[in-house]
């Protein structure tokens, strides 16, 4: 029996689009087949873009948004297997991770829409999503998850981290013959994301073009990093419901920065967060996550940590781009098999949990 497919689905914090990546099992590691970003409809996202903070959802702008992002979701995932020419029949499972829309271990709940009844009916094949509940239920944070792939992956016999610069910065630290430590670090490109828009009109820092104009701004490096945050042990997990627009308004205190300024002052807080948690420093850390393609926040990740090689997953045969896609592919079939996927000594679970819930095609 040939090794059994499966089909991958996530969106960030950025809201760029939805990632797509079509795997293949094998008992030792896994294969990527085929990966797509296919962008939300323009009116979606505006409707996702809102700035919860300021103006919270409604039940019934959630239920809607939960609707139209499964029904974009089940449509990114029959395009690539339009495109790879692929029979819906060939895939055992999608594992769809979802649109996070709150974050809120400390009350027990993490909240994905996407509704995966609906997946599941437009793609024809069964749907594991709510990956991150069974792991809240048992006293864990829920996140981060994808630790467990990384070590399946990327364990070695050298020490080595993986660093995935979504719009928060989440760390795995794989030590030969030691526990892995992972967690959430703090922004990554959730503020440069939200500064960009007013910026520039664009989602992103493209190419780090705002940030290379700037200078960094030591005074308000200081006050972000001072953040309690960074000095909170793990298990920690966190998102936008910390990190945003109104967070760091605070912090500048009514300062007037220029944009490329505070571009560049974000990457630093970054780059300097991330190498004051990375103890010890590794052999080698591998970035995956859009914030890979930003040239400003890889070199000051460089500068920090000058001991360590800093590289991109793609040195170890894995698009950055996809990482994150692949994680709830594989989530899929462990769900399946029934194998507990969550690591309690990450998230601090009360013990090991079989994650997600199944929606038959």
């Amino acid at each position: 029996m040939p090794d059994p497919l499966y089909l991958g689905l996530i969106s960030g914090t950025s809201l760029d689009g939805i990632d797509v990546a079509l795997i293949r099992r094998h008992a030792t590691g896994i294969e990527l087949l085929s990966a797509a970003t296919v962008a939300y409809p323009p009116p979606l996202r505006q409707r996702l873009l809102i700035d919860r903070h300021e103006r919270p959802l409604t039940a019934r702008e959630l239920g809607s948004l939960d609707v139209a992002v499964g029904k974009a979701f089940g449509a990114a995932a029959n395009h690539l297997l339009a495109d790879y020419n692929l029979a819906p029949a060939a895939v055992r499972a999608i594992g769809s991770h979802g649109q996070t829309i709150l974050h809120h271990p400390e009350l027990g709940f993490s909240l994905q829409i996407g509704d995966p009844a609906r997946i599941a009916r437009i793609t024809g094949i069964t749907t594991v999503a709510d990956f991150r509940r069974a792991d809240l239920a048992a006293g864990g944070e829920g996140a981060p998850l994808a630790p467990a792939l990384h070590r399946f992956l990327f364990g070695a016999d050298e020490s080595r981290a993986i660093l995935n610069l979504g719009g928060i910065a989440n760390l795995t630290l794989l030590i030969p013959g030691q526990p892995v430590v992972a967690f959430d670090v703090g922004p990554a490109n959730t503020l440069l994301d939200a500064l960009a828009r007013i910026s520039t009109g664009n989602g992103c820092d493209r190419d780090g073009r705002l940030a290379g104009r700037g200078r960094v701004d030591s005074d308000l490096l200081g006050r972000l990093l001072d953040d309690p945050w960074f000095r909170r042990p793990p298990p920690k997990s966190t998102g936008p419901e910390y990190f945003n627009l109104h967070w760091l308004r605070t912090h500048m205190a009514s300062r007037k920065i220029a944009d490329p300024d505070l571009a560049a002052t974000l990457c630093e807080l970054t780059a300097a967060s991330v190498a004051a948690a990375l103890v010890p420093h590794p052999k080698a850390l591998y970035c995956c996550g859009g914030g890979v393609h930003n040239p400003v926040l890889m070199r000051r990740l460089a500068v920090h940590l000058p001991a360590t090689k800093v590289l991109s997953t793609a040195a170890l045969g894995y698009d950055p781009d996809y990482i994150e896609a692949i994680c709830f592919a594989w989530l899929a079939g462990e769900r399946l098999s029934l194998t507990p996927a969550n690591l309690p000594e990450v998230t601090g679970a009360e013990g090991s949990a079989v994650l997600g819930a199944v929606y038959v095609g």
